[in-house]
């Protein structure tokens, strides 16, 4: 996969230079290990949504999610409020939710190169595990979209100039 050479001269991941919000979100959100429990839910939320749109079309909007959250048609919003609940009972059972995740942290060698896969033995495991705890609308594809944007994994491409830093933020990151 080619990637995208931003204006400062770096190279990227192809998909950062799609749309101009994408770069920053890349740069310093995107592959960087999070154990905050309102991110991992609100990321799962909003991949959640995602499924079968842009995902620029989830970032552009991402605040207006965060503000107007409550004002949501509960016809649309259902399986947010039950993974919600689903999310309350596993605090309860895990303590938090990131430690829970990271359990499901995949060993490098498990994974293909970077950015090849859609799925992973990983995501399919923690979907079903994620579905038998009772979640909803959240499958293999969309928990591995998770797992690379939460930083599980380093799934910047090799030629990136942000995986060094990814990788650094792994090594220095405290699992839960």
């Amino acid at each position: 996969m080619t990637d995208f050479v931003a204006a400062d001269g770096l190279a990227r991941c192809k998909w950062s230079g799609a749309a101009p919000e994408f770069l920053d979100y890349h740069d310093h959100e995107w592959g960087f290990p999070v154990s905050d429990d309102i991110r991992l839910f609100e990321k799962l939320c909003l991949e959640s949504f995602q499924s079968g749109l842009s995902w620029r079309t989830i970032l552009t909007k991402r605040e207006g999610f965060r503000a107007a959250f409550d004002d949501f048609d509960f016809h649309k919003i259902a399986a947010v409020i039950n993974n919600a609940a689903c999310a309350v009972k596993m605090v309860e059972t895990e303590g938090k939710l990131a430690s829970f995740f990271w359990g499901f942290e995949p060993n490098a060698e498990d994974l293909g190169p970077p950015q090849s896969q859609s799925t992973s033995e990983t995501s399919i495991a923690l979907a079903r595990e994620l579905k038998r705890r009772g979640w909803k609308f959240l499958g293999p594809t969309t928990v591995f979209a998770f797992i690379q944007a939460m930083g599980l994994i380093n799934d910047h491409s090799n030629g990136c100039a942000i995986r060094a830093a990814a990788d650094e933020a792994r090594r220095k990151f405290q699992r839960p």
